[in-house]
């Protein structure tokens, strides 16, 4: 039995990674987590939510079962109880100071909610990790959106998954619900470096090109131990198919 954790879904590249994912024919069943659920259904989609600061102490064998009148989640609760499944994790948390409203609480976010996913992926049985990062990440940035990336990244190394990838994307292209003018400039002015496929790892890419090398890396068997996957990685993957 093969089980994909995926955290991040209601944002521009988790709504992607999870169409990804349940297309996929690899995975018997989808366990999204969140602070709430989507309106969305799908027999291999089971969707869990609570307080993403607490994830740890999460009764998350009642949460499945409870999605199940039949009983049919039973036999998945007792595999990750029993570790007698295949389990990897894809998280794409993130948000902006701007909406998160202060330094502190976007490091809540982007550094505390990842690392809190990972350790509870980890404990499920999980033996590989993804995670979204960004283009510049490093911890000792001046910059503060740079450094939480990297710190975030350097913690999840720490975390002892069998396979940790970590993906770098440049600016995203995409449909966003909510508007973001820095964004909105950059995507004009960049854009043609697209058209004009130039400096691969610093022109836009879009979402759907990330979630999409998210899980081909997942399911490629050569691709061990810990990676950093640039924006003209993610480019060169997703033009091969």
């Amino acid at each position: 039995m093969n089980i994909a954790l995926i955290s991040g879904t209601s944002g521009l590249i988790g709504m992607q990674l999870l169409h990804q994912l349940l297309k996929c024919n690899s995975f018997d069943y989808i366990i999204s987590v969140g602070r709430r659920t989507l309106a969305l259904k799908d027999p291999k989609l089971i969707q869990i939510s609570g307080d993403l600061s607490k994830i740890q102490d999460w009764d998350w064998q009642n949460e499945i079962n409870s999605k199940s009148l039949g009983g049919e989640y039973q036999e998945l609760v007792k595999a990750i109880e029993n570790e007698n499944c295949e389990i990897s994790a894809f998280c794409s948390l993130g948000t902006t100071i701007k909406n998160a409203g202060s330094k502190e609480r976007f490091f809540e976010i982007d550094h505390d909610l990842v690392i809190g996913f990972a350790k509870w992926a980890k404990s499920l049985g999980a033996k590989s990790f993804h995670y979204v990062s960004a283009t510049g990440a490093d911890a000792d940035s001046s910059i503060f959106y740079n450094k939480v990336k990297g710190q975030t990244e350097q913690d999840l190394e720490k975390t002892g998954f069998d396979r940790l990838k970590i993906y770098q994307p440049s600016l995203l292209l995409g449909n966003r619900s909510e508007f973001r003018f820095g964004e909105q400039v950059a995507t004009i002015l960049m854009k043609p470096l697209v058209w004009l496929k130039l400096f691969k790892n610093f022109r836009p890419i879009y979402d759907y090109q990330v979630a999409k090398s998210m899980v081909m890396v997942d399911l490629d068997p050569m691709r061990k131990g810990l990676e950093r996957i640039s924006s003209g990685e993610m480019q060169d993957l997703t033009a091969k198919k």
